[in-house]
């Protein structure tokens, strides 16, 4: 039987979280507590929906997205789940995975559970650290300075050369005219200035 992973909300073609077009998959969940999340709605664990495995890799797969990306929440918390979404996306597609983590690398490389380690093992980028809201910076896929972006594999050698400066943000209007948004701010406190200055209700998905 196929393994559960509690999803908060998926995309199949953003910009703006990783090389190219991704699917990206929010998981449900966070226990590390950063202050001024930008996606606190994601942290309690009872949130979400279970989505079996199986069903979530082939809904990936059958997707014209370049790679996925993992964020949520905390990847990690449910590493094990995650792990075979990876395995079984990439028996279809040899698609670029990234992933989010509030740990860092060398935690997980010393501390980490079997099942994030084997995680760890399949991603071909990693952007870890916690977000620390008074170190918000305009940087790549991240949101504060803190953070850092590993090229775990050759696949994205490239992005080494590249300008670390933000991706900006993806904006989907609905025709209830609410606005969705993609990616990372680059300042703090984006989500009420939005609903100020748009007048209009934001449903926020973030990194």
């Amino acid at each position: 039987m196929t393994a559960l992973l509690r999803v908060a909300e998926t995309h199949p073609a953003c910009h703006v979280l990783g090389p190219g077009s991704r699917f990206v998959v929010w998981v449900q969940g966070c226990g590390i507590g950063c202050r001024e999340c930008v996606s606190p709605q994601w942290i309690p664990f009872e949130g979400g929906r279970d989505v079996p495995v199986a069903e979530l890799a082939e809904q990936v797969a059958r997707e014209a997205a370049d790679g996925l990306t993992i964020s949520g929440g905390e990847p990690f918390a449910q590493a094990g789940a995650v792990a075979e979404l990876v395995a079984r996306v990439r028996a279809r597609r040899d698609l670029s995975v990234l992933a989010y983590t509030g740990y860092t690398i060398e935690h997980l490389r010393r501390h980490g559970s079997a099942d994030q380690r084997r995680l760890l093992a399949a991603l071909d980028v990693l952007v870890d650290g916690p977000y620390l809201v008074g170190r918000q910076a305009a940087v790549r896929w991240r949101g504060s300075a803190n953070q850092r972006i590993h090229l775990l594999t050759d696949r994205h050698a490239g992005l080494a050369a590249e300008p670390d400066e933000s991706a900006g943000l993806q904006f989907e209007v609905a025709a209830d005219a609410t606005v969705r948004w993609l990616g990372v701010p680059p300042v703090a406190g984006l989500r009420p200035r939005l609903e100020e200055r748009l007048g209009l209700i934001a449903r926020e998905a973030g990194f």
